[in-house]
């Protein structure tokens, strides 16, 4: 059995090579450009109607045709997929224009438009860029996707198939992840909390300190920025990104130790989106809550383990040991719960954990598979569980 998997690499582009990408990039970016344009025109342009329109801009302009037709098609095909999921997922945005200042390149090619040479990646127009080969791909990419990054670093992100990861033997335990701001990950065993480690906060000063030097040498509105202003930019830039992948590293070996030891995993469905409009903005973002859930369920899922997602709503202010639900919610101020009911006292991030895990445990969900799990708890008694339609999970329930 095998998967499709995404496998990036360095790419150390010489300066006529760079040159090359960069021109192919604002040819595409001109594309999408010309497409959001249509979508502005139109109702809803489809792939066909765009790629007439390519062959005829083709036709017209010679400096268009000077660039390699598949990755001009592949940013027609990913903005109508960009476009189609605007129209299917509520709160998303419709396609915007990229502009020169702020869009970073991003170019795919199927494998009509690239090939592997000794070692190198080959594109049209006889550009050749080597590769950093950390690995060996496991088999023949089918796709690639060139781009970079804020600091300039280019990548190649191939797609390729490999066989399966063999799901490691679980000891059976099951348990419940609640997440936080006080403690990123608060589960139902000790041992696999993930603290908050707090990387920006440490990070803060340095990259203060060039966000000053910036400003010192920002030029005033319509001139070239200087190099120093450049140089500064980068310095700040490369702060803000040794502390993301500090967050990354620190959540796949959380996730890794999580889902090596448990075959169901109960995991709040938290959406921490919101905590960006409130005061705990920053330390919400030096969290990472959003990319230590991804990482979990993706490893979970890969690993074939049984991962549930349970809403939010009312985990805090409902015991874990009798089921009852408190009839005034917890402030933030409050970090104990008590149960008026039965006498049970705990930490509130460990009952809303040890909550979402019953939950999980008594909806049964039988497929390895993310599934939601809709808690309910009525008063009287804890068996009095039933899945139906999710309660609002604004954070005032909580």
């Amino acid at each position: 059995m095998t998967e499709t998997v995404r496998s990036t690499y360095r790419l150390r582009p010489g300066r006529m090579a760079q040159a090359a990408l960069l021109a192919e990039w604002g040819r595409c970016r001109w594309l999408w450009n010309e497409a959001v344009h249509q979508q502005q025109t139109r109702r809803k342009p489809t792939l066909c109607k765009l790629s007439k329109l390519l062959t005829e801009a083709r036709g017209r302009n010679a400096w268009l045709r000077e660039g390699s037709q598949v990755a001009q098609q592949q940013t027609l095909r990913t903005y109508t997929t960009a476009l189609d999921a605007s129209f299917r997922l509520k709160g998303r945005g419709r396609p915007k224009a990229k502009k020169l200042k702020s869009a970073l390149p991003s170019l795919q090619y199927t494998t009509r438009g690239f090939r592997i040479k000794a070692g190198l990646l080959c594109l049209p127009g006889k550009v050749t860029v080597p590769v950093v080969w950390s690995r060996d791909l496991p088999s023949d990419p089918t796709s690639v996707r060139v781009y970079r990054d804020n600091l300039g670093y280019w990548y190649a992100s191939f797609v390729v198939r490999r066989d399966a990861v063999v799901p490691a033997v679980a000891d059976g335990s099951a348990i419940g992840v609640d997440w936080g701001v006080k403690a990123t990950a608060t589960t139902t065993d000790p041992a696999f909390d993930l603290p908050h480690l707090g990387h920006r906060k440490r990070c803060a000063a340095e990259r203060a300190k060039a966000q000053r030097r910036m400003a010192r040498r920002r030029r005033p509105k319509g001139t070239p920025p200087s190099k120093g202003y450049l140089n500064a930019k980068r310095q700040a830039a490369q702060v803000e990104k040794k502390a993301a992948r500090q967050n990354t590293h620190d959540a796949r070996q959380w996730a890794a130790r999580v889902v090596a030891g448990h075959h169901l995993i109960a995991v709040e469905d938290f959406k921490p989106k919101f905590l960006a409009r409130s005061t705990m903005a920053r330390k919400a973002a030096d969290a990472a809550v959003g990319a230590c859930k991804r990482e979990l369920i993706y490893r979970g899922v890969r690993a074939g383990r049984k991962v549930v997602l349970v809403p939010p709503a009312y985990t805090t202010m409902t015991c874990s040991g009798c089921g009852t639900r408190a009839k005034e919610r917890l402030g933030l101020g409050i970090r104990t719960f008590e149960c008026s009911t039965c006498g049970y006292t705990a930490d509130r991030d460990v009952n809303a954990a040890r909550t979402i895990l019953a939950t999980a445990e008594r909806v049964r969900a039988s497929a390895d598979d993310v599934r939601h799990a809709i808690a309910s708890f009525r008063d009287g008694g804890s068996d009095a569980v039933r899945a139906g339609n999710p309660p609002d999970s604004s954070m005032g329930k909580r």
